[in-house]
């Protein structure tokens, strides 16, 4: 089994941490913050819970007034800027976490603090309250991010504002209404920044859940700007293709369930046990009489915990398939427990996707 996440917050971690913030605050107490994050309850607790405790037992080590403690925090991180250079070093999140906890009722010493925390440890969770508190404020400040010379800053403004943010605090308002983002996001759709683009591609995916036709038009607008901003576009679409949205699928050349395409001899395992791998195989051939262009998927329906079904699709390729020529087909799925995915026993179902309409499936047992 991999070694739990929150496995990262050690003793050696925090350790090198009170060091860093003792050399900016000689007064503050190594062995009694220590003592604080370490108390009987650690060990019981999971990743999030590890993170605040950190960032309480830092609030119970720093001066009371907030302003002041946060200011040896940003210092902190100063000096690791200056000696390694900016970083995303997610073991350090409490420090953003410390902001989100202890100083939502002080925006103007706060956003100034992520500014500086993020380019350590990204501050993409807590800026979410803030979002909630002081929109107009805070929307504000993200268009003024996504023009920062920092590349993790403008991540910041880019991921900090998704509508879906994985493991973030909601934000109703920008699901309901997405257009405060779309400034931030035209400033950064061709950001020399990886990072930056594919928060940007993950942004708009995030938006084309409630809102597919404004995707699809930056999408459409945005195609043919450069390679950069063409790739953007491609994964901001991930998941109306997935879906067989018919708009995605035209934007990218494909037609809505293709006629004279088939999947042949679809086998698979009867069954599987969680922790192992599923394994199918199939052709898929063009039975018609001019090339077709394929996007080729797979899907699982996967039971859940209260007995209801979630159906995953997984891109196999795209291709041309000339006329009357077959594509061999193998693949394999874990069963793997993973912190995002968890797997119950039960009855399953595979599906064979093209151009989103499926053409097979087969059921099999998860044991």
């Amino acid at each position: 089994m991999p070694e739990p996440l929150k496995n990262m917050f050690n003793r050696p971690l925090l350790v090198s941490a009170a060091g860093a913030i003792q050399a900016v605050r000689p007064d503050f107490q190594v062995p009694a913050f220590l003592g604080r994050v370490f108390d009987a309850r650690w060990g019981a607790l999971e990743l999030k819970q590890r993170v605040r405790q950190i960032a309480q037992a830092l609030r119970a080590s720093l001066p009371p007034e907030y302003p002041e403690a946060v200011s040896v925090l940003v210092r902190t991180v100063e000096q690791y800027i200056a000696r390694e250079g900016e970083k995303m070093t997610f073991e350090y999140t409490f420090l953003p976490d410390f902001v989100e906890a202890f100083g939502v009722e002080d925006p103007d010493h706060s956003l100034p603090a992520l500014e500086v925390l993020t380019r350590w440890s990204s501050a993409e969770f807590a800026i979410r309250p803030f979002l909630l508190r002081y929109p107009e404020r805070v929307q504000a400040q993200m268009l003024r991010w996504s023009r920062h010379e920092s590349a993790l800053v403008r991540r910041l403004s880019s991921e900090g504002f998704r509508p879906r943010l994985p493991w973030g605090m909601g934000v109703p308002a920008l699901k309901k209404d997405p257009s405060p983002i779309l400034p931030v996001l035209e400033n950064l759709k061709n950001d020399p920044a990886e990072t930056v683009r594919r928060s940007v591609a993950n942004c708009l995916n995030d938006i084309s859940k409630e809102h597919p036709a404004l995707a699809l038009e930056l999408a459409q607008r945005w195609s043919g700007v450069s390679a950069e901003t063409d790739w953007v576009v491609r994964h901001a679409c991930r998941g109306l293709l997935k879906k067989g949205h018919a708009g995605a699928l035209a934007q990218f050349g494909f037609e809505q369930g293709v006629a004279g395409v088939a999947v042949e001899n679809l086998l698979a395992d009867a069954a599987v046990r969680i922790g192992e791998r599923f394994r199918f195989s199939c052709g898929v051939r063009n039975t018609g009489a001019v090339a077709q262009k394929i996007r080729l998927e797979y899907g699982i329906d996967y039971l859940t915990g209260s007995g209801k079904v979630s159906r995953k699709v997984f891109k196999i390729k795209e291709m041309h398939l000339p006329a009357g020529a077959a594509e061999p087909v193998e693949r394999q799925q874990r069963f793997e427990d993973l912190t995002t995915r968890k797997h119950f026993p039960g009855p399953h179902r595979l599906r064979l996707l093209v151009n989103g309409a499926e053409l097979a499936a087969l059921d099999f047992e998860v044991k």
